[in-house]
């Protein structure tokens, strides 16, 4: 079965993009797309973002935010947020998410900071902690499909 798997953040240009970047690398059979809460629809992923992802394989380039919509939730099997509030935002607004949406550091417990127009540092760390939420969810998400 193939999943369709959404991740979300708040901008989409920053965290969400690098998620999706990474699980559509990792799960090639899933469809995986992203979103953000408040998203700056029709802006690239940040330049920081992208030369991150870039130094570990990943082109962001072609990427554009789009704004998280019920149409975008009801597609997807599994929604993964970067934070717990992400997650208690979008059950408010869309109540028949609830039971899909995780954080990307669920099985982990952590949430993945906003490195949004902070130094490169903060771009670093929000990198490796989806890294490691990636690596925990793709054996999941194999065996779920």
């Amino acid at each position: 079965m193939t999943m369709r798997i959404l991740t979300l953040c708040v901008g989409n240009i920053c965290r969400s993009p690098i998620a999706e970047a990474l699980l559509a690398r990792e799960l090639p059979a899933h469809t995986v797309v992203s979103a953000g809460l408040g998203a700056l629809i029709g802006q690239p992923a940040d330049a920081l973002a992208q030369a991150v992802a870039a130094e570990h394989g990943l082109d962001l380039s072609a990427h554009r935010a789009q704004q998280v919509s019920s149409w975008l939730c009801q597609q997807s099997d599994l929604i993964l947020v970067m934070e717990q509030g992400h997650k208690s935002e979008l059950e408010r607004q869309l109540p028949a998410v609830r039971g899909k949406v995780y954080r990307i550091g669920h099985l982990g417990q952590f949430d993945v900071a906003d490195p949004y127009r902070l130094p490169r540092s903060a771009f670093d760390e929000a990198y490796a902690a989806i890294a490691r939420g990636v690596s925990d969810w793709v054996p999941r998400i194999q065996q779920l499909s």
